[in-house]
């Protein structure tokens, strides 16, 4: 199991769906096995958060589907913060294989969300508190990995779609030597050209 985190914008959404078809893996995004479920549209209506032992329950059950049915999996977007963090290191350590966190300068992130024209990108003072609490979380999740000997790994995130997806392929098979490419044309040769969350 491999994590992804990025900031907002940072396209770890792409490039963790290239992964997922280069691999043959499965990609999980914590939004869209929410969003699957139906049962908090209200709660996500609202702009509020769903509570994290929810989310735990919800990503483990699907994490261990997955695996039931013998996909490695590239989580995204979990954990987000320390409470699901140390959920993780605490019962599943061994599922982990490494983290990758995508980089990419807030002032290039600040210029594709503004390119992306999403509702809740237009807000550069909402832009800026989402990039804040992210921070808060990866420095909180991070040591939190390390106690654990998980290997974490930075990856440059400037550049064309396909020469990040390029670099996140020599570290994965640098976290884990095992990973076999399936393809190496991923969607016939066109990776989606969208930097989302």
């Amino acid at each position: 199991m491999i994590i992804l985190f990025g900031l907002a914008g940072s396209g770890k959404g792409t490039q963790g769906k290239a992964l997922s078809e280069i691999f043959g893996w499965r990609w999980l995004s914590v939004g869209e096995v929410i969003r699957q479920t139906g049962d908090f549209k209200d709660i996500v209506d609202r702009g509020e958060l769903i509570p994290d032992e929810k989310v735990i329950e919800l990503m483990n059950k699907q994490i261990e589907k997955d695996e039931a049915e013998g996909f490695e999996v590239i989580l995204d977007g979990y954990p987000r913060n320390k409470e699901q963090a140390e959920w993780m290191v605490n019962n599943i350590p061994e599922k982990i294989d490494g983290a990758i966190i995508l980089e990419v300068p807030k002032a290039e992130l600040l210029e594709r969300l503004a390119l992306r024209g999403r509702d809740d990108d237009k807000e550069r003072e909402s832009i800026e508190k989402r990039f804040e609490i992210f921070e808060q979380n990866i420095y909180s999740i991070l040591p939190l990995l390390e106690s654990k000997n998980i290997p974490i790994e930075r990856v440059d995130g400037l550049g064309t779609v396909e020469e990040v997806t390029d670099r996140l392929v020599e570290v994965v098979q640098k976290i884990k030597p095992d990973a076999k490419i399936q393809t190496e044309d991923v969607n016939g040769g066109e990776i989606e050209q969208s930097y989302g969350e």
